[in-house]
């Protein structure tokens, strides 16, 4: 018998989820969340971010949820963005597994985000790339507006992959490329990723897909056609851009795990156990969450039954 083709759903929505929520979210909430994805079977989880607790108050205790998640999972791969030095000691000190970076390829998106054009924000990224390699802590680089940008429109093949070239040979042990403003097609996608993949084969390469314009699981397809194995994921599709005008959130997990295993791939994530994840939100956030899964399974109570849930 063949074995299961593996994908890897990152789970995001304890950072990239929350960032536009305006409901604070404890530690002991956060922690109760890592529980029940745990439970559910992720094994690599996204728990925050190490930007300046004032900047993004969300985020500050992201140092504690880190170290009481190693100290009480330590098999779970535990990630976080890193978006400066001071950043990085901090994640370093924490014992972070896997430092996240990311550069838009978009001049617009990136003066908006981090007040500086994309060539000078690489030239940063590169340079934490290095330290992280330096610490000895794995870093994922990642490609913001790699399918395009709501502000200038088509961005090049060329930039995204000339950017990849960079973040490479600054040490980058993967590469995660960003449908930030969601105008990706499917097409677009598979293309895209053929190219970095064949330029570079020995990189682990990630997609970070948005829903924006609901093709999210359409392109998460073509990238898995396209031999991608690790993507990017929040649960009951949480996260929103600011920047751009109706932007919807990520994909959601429990949708991701319903293509994947409808395809006969394995995740390892029990979709009732990541139903549950999102009930905990919706009860946290009071409002319903995008994700379909969620309410189709409980809308059906006979085969929520069946599942033990």
């Amino acid at each position: 018998m063949s074995q299961k083709i593996q994908v890897v759903l990152e789970e995001e929505s304890l950072r990239d989820g929350l960032l536009a929520e305006s409901r604070l979210l404890g530690l002991t909430e956060k922690l109760h969340i890592v529980r029940l994805l745990k439970d559910a079977g992720v094994k690599r989880l996204q728990l925050g971010s190490f930007g300046h607790p004032r900047s993004v108050p969300q985020m500050a205790n992201t140092d504690v949820l880190v170290s009481l998640a190693r100290k009480e999972f330590p098999d779970l791969l535990s990630t976080a963005l890193v978006p400066n030095e001071k950043g990085l000691e901090r994640a370093v000190h924490c014992g972070l597994g896997l430092a996240s970076m990311s550069v838009s390829a978009s001049d617009s998106y990136s003066l908006r985000t981090v007040g500086r054009p994309a060539a000078e924000a690489l030239e940063l990224t590169v340079a934490l790339i290095g330290a992280s390699v330096k610490a000895g802590t794995m870093s994922r680089a990642g490609v913001q507006c790699a399918f395009g940008c709501v502000f200038e429109g088509v961005v090049p093949e060329e930039t995204v992959l000339a950017f990849v070239d960079q973040l490479v040979a600054a040490g980058a042990t993967e590469i995660n490329l960003a449908d930030t403003a969601g105008m990706a097609n499917p097409l677009q996608v598979e293309r895209l990723v053929a190219k970095v993949r064949a330029a570079y084969p020995e990189v682990e390469l990630s997609l970070h897909l948005y829903d924006t314009r609901g093709l999210g699981l359409v392109n998460m397809y073509a990238g898995c056609v396209a031999g991608v194995r690790l993507f990017s994921v929040a649960a009951g599709g949480l996260g929103a851009s600011p920047l751009f005008t109706g932007a919807s959130g990520n994909v959601a997990s429990e949708d991701a795990v319903n293509l994947f295993h409808g395809m006969g791939l394995e995740t390892g994530i029990d979709l009732v156990g990541l139903c549950r994840v999102v009930d905990y939100y919706e009860t946290l956030l009071a409002r319903k969450l995008p994700g379909r899964m969620n309410r189709v399974l409980h809308s059906q109570p006979e085969a929520l039954a069946k599942l033990g849930f």
